[in-house]
């Protein structure tokens, strides 16, 4: 069973920076597919931030609501990618999401995907960035 955890979440102020992680086990190989960022606030369809396929041949990580900021890497040997966002502000604060899924053609090419096209999910980190 495919299991994608993420962490690194927490308080920060507005201009702040936090690095996510999230590591995929269970079968999942991160050569062989994709994984990607999404955040979601309450009330809210959950945004696509960054995705990265087939350890990190193909990359995107201009999601509407990242401006710039957010920068996605992997660690192929460990199975991981990582979100590195620098310059936090207030409207940043949200559940932040790792998804994952095989690497298909749909995905993380003219854009990051809708979040209905990614088949494995993590349990979300929480950021929080407040004064």
């Amino acid at each position: 069973q495919v299991h994608l955890v993420e962490s690194g979440g927490g308080s920060v102020q507005p201009g702040g920076s936090l690095t996510l992680s999230c590591t995929a086990s269970g079968g999942f190989t991160f050569l062989d597919g994709c994984m990607a960022w999404f955040r979601q606030t309450p009330g809210k369809e959950r945004e696509g931030l960054a995705c990265s396929c087939v350890g990190g041949r193909r990359t995107r990580d201009d999601g509407p609501p990242t401006k710039g900021r957010f920068t996605i890497s992997e660690d192929i040997a460990k199975n991981t990618v990582y979100l590195q966002m620098n310059a936090l502000g207030i409207e940043d604060t949200a559940m932040y999401y790792c998804a994952g899924d095989t690497n298909r053609p749909d995905l993380c090419m003219g854009d990051i995907g809708p979040a209905r096209s990614y088949n494995y999910w993590g349990q979300g980190t929480q950021v929080t960035v407040s004064s």
